[in-house]
């Protein structure tokens, strides 16, 4: 029987960035993982490989469409799927091995197998029961789906599936025009794929800036994606050469029908919390299915905690990131805490969307005074230059302070813009401070000082 100060269940984000801190601070430390790799969902099958394919493809959307432009005469691309599966791969496997040398560097020890929790303070692996003090859960979370729709990961696919398809399919359908919909529909469609869209609701990206989600569909029809919006799928069925998606159009209840070689249900994700023998234990839930904490991260079980997608809040590894770095600092004796209303929120689409704070909506909703300072990339010279005109920068900033209280970009770099606008929050920044402070030419950053520009007396170049 091994003793510990800290046991992690996960190592994904949350866990394995927990793990580390608790090391770093003295606690003597294991993580129990049932995967062969370390990294969860994100390393493994969602993040950082649905990024390589985006890349990939992107490129090749570049030398399709704007080489010729920049005088670069090259034969037309083709796709070799099979090495580029194997770039995907490598990608993923040069980021778990840096997390298993981190391990080793920090002494942390990997418990490899599946865990449950028998009693408080006791973590069961196999037959080896473990000691801890503290136990913390960043289990994760796994796709969700639709009554009635049986995901198989060969011809109706979660983003698991999506991201290892043994050929690019002529056809894909996309249940769901979230994140994970869109981003991975966008690289089939650059792959040559006639890729449909079904949503729900009437917007893409539920929860984000209504602006930003109406500029993005548009872009997005433009590059060729179909889009079926109001729409509630109702069966998904076997047919000749792939599947048939029924749904019911919400706003007169009439039904249709689109057929697809391959269909990708993304229909958002669920807390994983399998196997671990929480309804035994009494740990509380929440109606949505996840773990029930207090503001430290604790349950109400004494010694066993959870974060992540385990528990409430946006899916989002760098959430579970912070409130791993947070929950250990607790557990050390320290004063973690995790600033929810500055947590960026990032689609990585071509032109990318992103993120920070209010949306217009809700400002509404709230009574919030509030002032917009908006400027468009077709006045950034630097993206003019790089075929990325489309698109724009908004701040939203309190009427009367001119603090700043959200962002929303759509152009390009902007998941690396978002967050000067993040530091400027956190540090409660006024608009009039970014648009004070300096930015060097020609960057696309500059389209944000013009947006904290335009909260003022107007941006320069508009």
């Amino acid at each position: 029987m091994a003793t510990y100060d800290v046991i992690i269940i996960g190592a994904g984000p949350g866990g394995y960035v927990c793990a580390i801190r608790c090391a770093q601070l003295g606690l003597k430390t294991a993580v129990v993982e049932g995967r062969e790799t370390l990294g969860g969902t994100c390393l493994n099958v969602g993040c950082i490989p649905s990024k390589a394919l985006l890349h990939a493809s992107h490129q090749l959307h570049e030398a399709r469409h704007n080489f010729a432009a920049m005088g670069l005469r090259v034969a037309a691309p083709k796709v070799d799927w099979a090495q580029m599966l194997a770039y995907k791969q490598e990608v993923i496997d040069g980021n778990t091995k840096g997390i298993e040398f981190l391990f080793k560097k920090n002494k942390i020890d990997w418990i490899k197998g599946w865990a449950a929790i028998p009693a408080a303070g006791k973590v069961q692996v196999g037959d080896d029961i473990h000691e801890a003090g503290h136990i913390v859960i960043a289990t994760g979370s796994e796709p969700a789906s639709l009554p009635g729709v049986e995901i198989d990961e060969t011809g109706v696919v979660s983003s698991t599936g999506a991201l290892a398809l043994p050929k690019v399919p002529k056809s894909l359908v996309v249940i769901g025009a979230g994140v994970i919909g869109l981003e991975l529909g966008s690289v089939y469609k650059r792959l040559g794929a006639e890729v449909t869209v079904i949503e729900y609701l009437d917007a893409v990206t539920p929860g984000m800036d209504a602006e930003v989600q109406k500029t993005l569909q548009r872009m997005l029809k433009k590059q060729g994606l179909a889009f079926v919006m109001g729409a509630a799928v109702q069966t998904v069925a076997k047919v000749k050469g792939g599947h048939k998606v029924t749904y019911k159009l919400r706003k007169n209840e009439t039904e249709a029908s689109v057929e697809a070689e391959v269909v990708l249900v993304a229909t958002g994700r669920k807390p994983y919390l399998t196997g671990l023998g929480l309804d035994a234990l009494g740990i509380e839930l929440t109606k949505r299915g996840q773990i029930a904490t207090d503001g430290h991260y604790a349950t109400n079980i004494k010694g066993i905690y959870a974060i992540g997608d385990a528990i409430v809040g946006p899916m989002l590894a760098h959430k579970a990131e912070d409130e791993g770095l947070a929950l250990a600092e607790i557990l050390a004796g320290q004063a973690g805490h995790v600033n929810y209303g500055v947590i960026p929120g990032v689609i990585y689409t071509h032109p990318e969307v992103a993120s920070v704070g209010a949306t217009e909506d809700a400002l509404k909703e709230a009574g919030r005074a509030y002032k917009v300072g908006k400027f468009s990339f077709m006045g950034n010279a630097r993206a003019k230059a790089v075929f990325a005109g489309d698109g724009f920068v908004k701040i939203l900033a309190d009427t009367e302070t001119d603090r700043i209280l959200g962002a929303h970009i759509i152009g390009p770099g902007a998941g690396e813009l978002i967050h000067e606008v993040c530091v400027a929050m956190e540090f409660g920044a006024a608009a009039e401070d970014l648009a004070r402070t300096c930015h060097a030419h020609p960057t696309f950053s500059e389209a944000v000082r013009e947006a904290a520009l335009a909260c003022g007396d107007g941006p320069i170049h508009a």
